[in-house]
């Protein structure tokens, strides 16, 4: 009996141990599950933490993008609020500058940027003598851009209309290298001309630079021009320079010429001029050519702009601005007309003394009256113009001034007029002449 005891307090003891055994282990995994439990909290804490920094940030952000959004809105309803503003000015000054008894000639637009100086003194030449014809030319500024002190300026001035041109659109060149002044100057000149042609319904328009000073007889010769352009369908434009027009090369403000070569620098166009080049804003001549005077009627001073002033010196501050009044309108112009401009053309050129020699330039000016020198190619020409002081330039195989069509193409000469005249009339002669 003391024996079975003896077993059965073992047993117990042995149950006993068994029994601390696993409560300990069970304290142990009961201890590592609340480390882990308390982990899984903290790191709860921490990812709710985490998610809420990052709703608040979401929602400063919506707000902030709810609040750009307002911003564009109001900056859009700001400039449509300006837009319809300025075209109420620009139909208010429109109105006050025309006369609704009198068809405009054309319109004057003069191209403006960012030179507020420069823009002063250009309207000013151009009110000096738009004044008496005011209502056969009205006058507007059309701005690229939003220049404050070219704003300011050009509505500082109540006897022209204001237009504003705005556009931030990215621009790409087809070509690496190329200024991207250019290309928005382009723009601007689209917007500007399909303004003028198509919304207030101009049929002719007259383009300046800011930079331009005008001659006294500027309108009567456009107004002349005007005639001619509705006449003639193969002219193109009408332009008021001459490349070579340096005071040492010119002296006869009555002559006019036709040229292969656009001048540009203060022109005329036509509405169905516009309505071929304004949906491609590309140059096509169509075998049309140009009118330009031997001497300039606008002056450039601009010096400093987007060609960053390159021939300023040699070719553009030199250059003579016609100082006669000349009444256009008395002048018989038909010569320039294309039926007969090719007889009078070659009329000049078979008259004109013909020069050879590798001092041909030195022999031109020891001859009185025209000469002719033979040229054989771009090089061969390039040289002359360089003894000459004319410029030596081509664009798209033709050199300024050129006016070739009336004579096929077997030979290249030039005519030098040796009283204080280069008028550089490029032509490929037949060879007889």
């Amino acid at each position: 009996m003391a024996n079975l005891f003896c077993d059965f307090r073992f047993l117990l003891l042995i149950a006993a141990v068994v029994f601390i055994y696993i409560q300990m282990r069970l304290f142990a995994t009961q201890s590592q599950y609340a480390d882990r439990l308390a982990e899984a909290v903290e790191s709860e804490n921490h990812c709710t933490g985490q998610m809420r920094l990052l709703i608040d940030q979401i929602s400063m952000q919506q707000g902030q993008i709810v609040a750009f959004e307002d911003e564009r809105k109001r900056h859009f309803e700001e400039r449509l609020q300006m837009k319809t503003l300025l075209q109420d000015l620009e139909r208010k000054g429109l109105q006050q500058l025309t006369d609704k008894t009198q068809v405009p000639v054309a319109a004057v637009v003069i191209m403006a940027c960012n030179r507020a100086d420069y823009l002063d003194k250009t309207i000013k030449s151009v009110l000096k003598y738009q004044t008496p014809v005011a209502s056969k030319y009205p006058v507007f500024v059309s701005q690229d851009g939003s220049n404050p002190d070219v704003k300011k300026k050009a509505l500082s001035f109540d006897r022209l209309a204001y237009m504003q041109h705005l556009d931030y659109g990215e621009v790409e060149t087809e070509r690496p290298g190329e200024l991207i002044a250019y290309y928005k100057i382009a723009r601007h000149y689209k917007w500007a001309l399909d303004q003028l042609f198509y919304i207030h319904k101009f049929s002719r328009v007259i383009i300046l630079e800011d930079d331009m000073e005008i001659a006294p007889d500027f309108f009567s010769y456009f107004e002349a021009a005007a005639m001619l352009l509705d006449k003639d369908k193969t002219i193109m434009a009408v332009s008021s320079w001459n490349d070579n027009g340096q005071k040492q090369f010119v002296h006869d403000p009555y002559l006019l010429y036709r040229s292969d070569f656009f001048p540009g620098l203060g022109w005329m166009l036509t509405k169905s001029i516009w309505d071929e080049l304004s949906p491609k804003l590309k140059e096509n001549h169509k075998g049309r050519q140009f009118i330009r005077p031997e001497v300039c009627r606008t002056y450039n001073f601009g010096e400093h702009g987007s060609s960053m002033g390159q021939f300023f010196k040699q070719y553009l501050e030199p250059i003579k601005l016609n100082d006669v009044q000349i009444d256009w309108m008395s002048m018989d112009l038909s010569y320039l007309m294309e039926d007969k401009y090719v007889k009078h053309f070659a009329d000049v050129v078979k008259k004109a003394k013909p020069v050879y020699g590798n001092d041909a330039v030195m022999k031109a000016f020891n001859v009185a009256g025209d000469v002719r020198i033979e040229y054989r190619d771009q090089s061969d020409f390039e040289n002359i113009a360089r003894q000459f002081g004319i410029f030596e330039e081509w664009k798209d195989g033709i050199p300024r001034t050129a006016f070739s069509q009336a004579f096929g193409n077997i030979k290249h000469e030039l005519i030098y007029e040796t009283q204080s005249t280069v008028d550089l009339l490029i032509i490929r002669s037949r060879e007889l002449l």
